[in-house]
């Protein structure tokens, strides 16, 4: 089964050793995305950044025609264990059953890591499931 790489310049360029995404049949997995804006800054709190982060894993997954109703696992990663209830609280404002079509949430992970760069206080990636690929689809 061929894979496909996804790219939106819409979402944050990611580093050269990894894609913004990538379909394999009706899979498709997002690669962890940052809490950037779109001149590529991270705001200083983290309910701006999981917002920003939302937003550019919805990006991606726009590439090929899906929503935040195809994902079907979500994992965010954050730095602090403070920030916590801010961020569940923006992840929210995605994330209800009110949201989504389906009225089906996400499984979700949340874990407390050291990430890449400073300012970055937020990384969430997401797996998503979507119609079966047809001859010509990205």
């Amino acid at each position: 089964m061929p894979k496909t790489r996804l790219v939106n310049p819409l979402a944050p360029a990611p580093l050269p050793v990894f894609s913004q995404g990538i379909r394999m049949g009706p899979m498709v997995q997002v690669s962890g995305q940052g809490g950037t804006d779109a001149a590529g800054e991270y705001p200083a709190d983290i309910a701006a950044q999981t917002t920003n982060a939302l937003h550019n894993v919805l990006a991606i997954l726009e590439v090929v025609g899906a929503t935040f109703d195809d994902v079907i696992m979500m994992r965010c990663y954050l730095t602090s264990q403070s920030d916590f209830p801010a961020m569940n609280e923006a992840y929210t404002a995605f994330m209800t059953p009110e949201h989504l079509p389906s009225g089906v949430l996400p499984a979700r992970t949340t874990v407390f890591v050291g990430l890449p760069f400073p300012q970055m206080l937020v990384e969430i990636d997401a797996l998503a499931v979507i119609e079966a690929e047809s001859p010509g689809a990205p």
